[in-house]
């Protein structure tokens, strides 16, 4: 199939422009001549009458992109009736994307998708998830429009007693990731205690499932704008390991709002010495990003998230991104200096999030072995992240609380 040669662009619910592939292969993103700055689809991409043009697939489009089984999911699913090419796969999944921007087929009125909520609460207590994660795979990879190579889906779910449904990403693991959803669930506990925004989360009650409720959606249903780091440095999916935390810091400052900058400078530092503590060798570009209700409004960090101890699976892994150009799980005075250097942070308040993140590592440490005893099955990987995580304190923490030792 040749696959599909253009698409509406709209942003919330304000029609953009027109994205198409041209015969010699670029990509055009051209804003309609009516649209203003509402319509704009990202912030480095303000309204004007000359068009957008990139070799590859602009990356605040190609942010959404599904990686991985969902998107082999979606290609065998499409690729016979529609195509597999990366405008193809925006037009199944483009009504249900993170942030503002939609994609329809140009004579359609609106990219909107109609969906029936699921229960949280039967999502969270069914007994075979594997089954389950199957067939929300099978009912919702089409209208899933979300980046990542773990299994994860976009859907509805309502809560018990609530009149209103929510966004929610259920995400599953394979076989290669063993309980990765109780991973991340107990790295996530640990990033809550340390006092750093995080979205609401669950885990479901056999392990097999980790919830996240969406950030990028409003309680009244309007999307939020959110754009990654790969988005803002106007690079591809595929380059989202090799920038640095250097590059972030200065793109935290150039695109945050100057009255948040500080706050947002202290969760991301923060951020990533928990990454560091927690052994999280995955904190790329695509994992941190930015809120803003719409262009020229106030834009603030995103909560953390997609947080995971990879060193349970990967024993040698290290970082993503470099840090005073190299890839390792660096020593405190490395940290320090990065902090005070590129995060304008003082030093008091750099050892206190030193302090204030070691204890959260490790209260939260102390919560896995109730688990392994009621979930056996977890105990292999549960051992070698507590073993981890006590390696990761052990090396960065000074002035902490004497409630706990690291052996």
């Amino acid at each position: 199939m040749p696959g599909i040669p253009s698409l509406a662009v709209w942003a919330a619910d304000k029609r953009s422009g027109i994205l198409a592939r041209e015969p010699r292969k670029e990509y055009v993103f051209a804003y309609s001549p009516d649209a203003d700055a509402s319509a704009q689809v990202s912030l480095t991409m303000p309204v004007r009458l000359e068009s957008w043009v990139s070799r590859d697939l602009h990356p605040v489009f190609q942010m959404n992109l599904p990686e991985g089984a969902l998107l082999e999911a979606i290609r065998r699913a499409i690729a016979k009736v529609v195509g597999e090419d990366d405008l193809s796969i925006l037009r199944v999944t483009g009504g249900n994307q993170v942030g503002r921007n939609r994609f329809a087929i140009p004579g359609d009125e609106s990219p909107r998708i109609a969906e029936t909520p699921e229960s949280l609460d039967e999502l969270l207590t069914y007994p075979d998830t594997r089954e389950l994660f199957h067939e929300l795979v099978a009912r919702y990879a089409l209208r899933s429009g979300i980046s990542g190579v773990q299994p994860k889906v976009l859907l509805e779910a309502s809560e018990r007693g609530a009149l209103a449904s929510s966004g929610y990403i259920v995400k599953s693991w394979g076989t290669d990731y063993p309980f990765l959803a109780a991973n991340e669930y107990f790295c996530m506990t640990a990033v809550k205690r340390a006092g750093l925004p995080t979205p609401e989360y669950f885990l479901s009650g056999n392990g097999g499932l980790f919830i996240m409720r969406r950030f990028d959606v409003a309680p009244d249903g309007t999307p939020i704008g959110f754009e990654d780091m790969c988005s803002l440095q106007a690079v591809g999916t595929a380059q989202k390991y090799s920038g640095s935390y250097e590059r972030v810091a200065k793109s935290i400052r150039d695109y945050v709002s100057g009255d948040r900058l500080m706050q947002a400078r202290e969760q991301f530092f923060a951020a990533l010495l928990l990454s560091v503590m927690l052994r999280n060798g995955d904190a790329h570009l695509k994992n941190f990003g930015v809120l803003y209700t719409k262009p020229g409004d106030t834009v603030e960090l995103a909560p953390v998230y997609d947080v995971v101890t990879t060193t349970a699976y990967i024993a040698n892994d290290v970082p993503a991104l470099t840090l005073a150009g190299t890839k390792k799980w660096w020593p405190r005075k490395a940290l320090e200096r990065f902090a005070v250097a590129h995060l304008s942070l003082p030093v008091k308040k750099v050892s206190e999030t030193f302090g204030r993140a070691a204890e959260a590592v490790m209260e939260t440490r102390e919560m896995i072995p109730a688990y392994i005893s009621d979930h056996p099955e977890f105990r292999e990987i549960g051992e070698r992240m507590m073993g981890q995580w006590e390696e990761g304190v052990r090396g960065l923490a000074e002035a902490v609380s004497r409630t706990w030792t690291v052996s």
